[in-house]
């Protein structure tokens, strides 16, 4: 069976995100689909296909252009009392116990070696990882070990925390308008150390010691030192502390063997591996240290946007779009925001209409559901639902709720981006939103590969 391994998912992540910065491509993010799901309202998985990209473009409301965005990892905050894991070169995605956190202070650490007991049992953590912002690995009271990796600053805070996602990224070149953050962590990539053993695995602890072995590491790096714990005849742990309580990961290893001597005379020997830090060393490329694969985009639709969000009714889908087009001229779509809504203009309305409810055309049959009542005018969308009728020109226009009926329409205005143009990347169907005049929507959109 093949695999995708992390190298290409952050290729892929990586070509992304350098193609939104690009200032050819425009990439937007849009709401839509006002009318309910179904009688209850439930909301339904989103699929993969044509159908469903149609019906997504035919339910827009508004747009607006994405220019933030991160690569980001999921979040785990620190807490007393939880068990983390060590961070393993032979983990496949994130295990259930976290080999990171993020502390009180929006600052994200790495777990190098987790607190075990004497058998090799893992204890929990009592103390939260702080300090430590030159990069160099430190053990706490309750005998983790953990190495500093980042913060969060307030800006990136802002715009890319949520409740289950941090961004991380890699610092590149700072100057003087450079935040403390960035500064702080392009020193901590500059000061990783390059292949590194930085933990060890106990595969199997053996049987028979009677006194504590002697750990010899191999391989094409140097000055890598570990020692071990004997519990109950078995190897139980064996630590990046050598014999005097120093840190010894050593460097330059791109791979390593570990042998397990003496002891007495065990009857089963002990299998230890070494756990490599990655590429470029812990720190390095904090993207590779979290195993990021997902990217994260942001952006805060204000009130109506100046007239081109709906405020006064809700959405229940979110989603991307690459490129569209303007409606008026098939050009490159630029601006800032775009309303995505037919509008009906009237000379005069005899009474009122309500957001939601179905109106026809009494001469053309068309139907649509309206999205926003202005003076004198209507913005609607038709679905498959409704069908794909045109109103005319001078038609009557009738609630068919019976609450409202209009004087003759007198022209018809197309949307400012042509909703069948451009690439949909993203579809998320949601339960209702609904939108005020005096409301932000802080709206984070994250693509996993």
């Amino acid at each position: 069976m093949a695999i995708l391994t992390n190298p290409i998912k952050k290729q892929v992540i990586q070509d992304l995100k350098t193609d939104m910065d690009s200032s050819g491509t425009h990439y937007y993010a849009v709401i839509g689909r006002s009318e309910q799901w179904d009688s209850a309202d439930t909301v339904p998985t989103a699929v993969n296909s044509a159908r469903e990209e149609r019906n997504f473009r035919l339910g827009l409301q508004s747009a607006k252009k994405l220019v933030d965005l991160t690569f980001c990892v999921p979040r785990y905050n620190w807490s007393s009392g939880a068990i983390y894991s060590a961070y393993d070169d032979a983990q496949v995605g994130y295990p259930t116990q976290t080999y990171y956190v993020m502390n009180d202070n929006n600052q994200v650490y790495v777990c190098v070696q987790r607190g075990t007991n004497l058998a090799g049992q893992a204890q929990v953590s009592t103390v939260q990882p702080t300090g430590g912002t030159d990069g160099v690995p430190f053990d706490t009271a309750d005998g983790y070990i953990w190495k500093f990796l980042y913060s969060i600053g307030a800006s990136d805070a802002t715009k890319f925390m949520s409740a289950n996602y941090i961004p991380v990224k890699l610092q590149g070149a700072t100057d003087g308008s450079s935040t403390a953050s960035e500064v702080e962590q392009l020193a901590i990539q500059n000061a990783a150390t390059v292949g590194q053993i930085i933990g060890y695995a106990v595969d199997s602890g053996g049987a028979g010691y009677t006194d504590t072995p002697t750990i010899t590491i191999g391989g094409n790096g140097t000055l890598a030192k570990a020692g071990a714990t004997v519990s109950g005849g078995q190897v139980s742990k064996v630590t990046v502390i050598d014999s005097s309580g120093t840190l010894m990961f050593g460097s330059a290893y791109d791979y390593a063997t570990v042998s397990v001597t003496g002891g007495g005379s065990p009857t089963k020997p002990a299998k230890v591996r070494a756990i490599l830090g990655s590429p470029l060393g812990l720190g390095g490329d904090p993207r590779d240290d979290l195993r990021s694969t997902a990217i994260m985009l942001n952006t805060k639709p204000s009130g109506d946007e100046s007239t081109d969000f709906i405020v006064g009714n809700d959405f229940r889908q979110v989603g991307i779009l690459k490129n569209p087009l303007d409606s008026a001229s098939s050009v490159l779509f630029t601006d800032t925001t775009a309303i995505a809504l037919k509008k009906l203009n009237f000379a005069s309305v005899t009474s009122g209409f309500v957001a939601d409810e179905l109106i026809t055309g009494a001469v053309s049959g068309a139907k649509a559901y309206v999205d926003k009542v202005g003076t004198n005018e209507l913005h609607f969308h038709q679905t498959e639902d409704t069908g794909f009728t045109a109103f005319q020109s001078g038609e009557q226009v009738t609630s068919t709720a019976g609450s409202g009926t209009t004087a003759a329409s007198n022209h018809i205005t197309t949307p400012e981006i042509d909703i069948m143009s451009g690439e949909v990347l993203y579809i998320d169907n949601r339960a209702k939103v609904s939108r005020a005049s005096d409301q932000t929507e802080d709206i984070k959109l994250v693509i996993q590969i």
